[in-house]
């Protein structure tokens, strides 16, 4: 999966040094991150390599986290050199994109970016917020506010029935593949109580013999799913929320129309029942 960088090691303490020029520098706009593309894949502009047009980037700048002994860095309204091989390609391109770490490094820092962005002001007082030195978080200096980067807890459903499994696509997606039941967890519930909730509501079924599978980050939506496998309990019949998905359907193991790629938890589920190990 897209965080299964090993031998390399993704270190996410919040350890605010000062980047020198040898540091990366993560520029987003909106879905799009500043990036260029070499013989070895994608890789980020160093601050050495965007210091002439920004005399300031050595002191704004937020730090992020480190690969090994590479750290990466956000950077804000930066100066471009014009005709630069470094050029803006929508995040994306995260899914597939070699070398993986920075793929990974990529996406999270995307996360990160979003959160920055989008808790500039106080919620409960409209005041600016500001930045700890001790932590990764934020806090209004007025009402004393805090703010910790958001992570929402969602489930990957493999309903199976034997031989077979329950495979959808979405409704209303640019993301037209085969995947398996998914949904966020509500408050006040267990995620194994999602499980089974979300199951009913998108395809009417009852399930039972709910089991964890495996975990995954996915900052791409801001999410850490959970990935069960469950059995059908009782009828098979479909009953679809069309407001949810376009299709969903049984597939014998043999039949899956499904191959095997490194970025997400659903892609495993769905092989490792292809390949009988489930």
């Amino acid at each position: 999966m897209i965080q299964d960088i090993e031998p390399r090691h993704l270190n996410n303490q919040y350890d605010p040094v000062p980047p020198d020029k040898e540091s990366y520098a993560l520029y987003y706009e909106e879905h799009a991150v500043l990036l260029k593309r070499t013989e070895e894949g994608i890789t980020f502009p160093r601050f050495r390599e965007l210091e002439r047009l920004n005399e300031e980037i050595y002191e704004d700048y937020i730090y992020l986290f480190s690969v090994d002994e590479e750290r990466y860095y956000l950077v804000q309204e930066i100066s471009r050199e014009p005709q630069s091989e470094f050029v803006m390609e929508n995040t994306e391109v995260f899914r597939n994109a070699d070398p993986q770490y920075h793929a990974f490094a990529g996406i999270t820092g995307y996360q990160l970016y979003n959160w920055y962005k989008n808790h500039r002001y106080c919620g409960r007082c409209g005041k600016m917020m500001s930045r700890s030195e001790k932590e990764r978080m934020l806090y209004c200096e007025d009402c004393r506010n805090m703010e910790y980067p958001k992570i929402c807890p969602a489930v990957i459903i493999g309903v199976t029935d034997g031989n077979r499994i329950l495979m959808s696509k979405y409704a209303g997606r640019a993301y037209k593949k085969y995947a398996l039941l998914a949904g966020f967890t509500e408050i006040g519930e267990t995620v194994e109580q999602t499980v089974a909730r979300e199951v009913m509501e998108e395809v009417g079924l009852k399930v039972k013999n709910i089991r964890y599978y495996k975990s995954q980050p996915w900052a791409f939506t801001d999410t850490l799913l959970m990935g069960f496998y469950c059995d059908l309990d009782g009828e098979d019949k479909i009953t679809l929320d069309q407001n949810e998905l376009a299709l969903a359907e049984w597939f014998e193991r043999e039949e899956i129309p499904v191959g095997p790629s490194r970025d997400s938890l659903t892609n495993e589920m769905i092989i490792q029942f292809k390949n009988g190990a489930v």
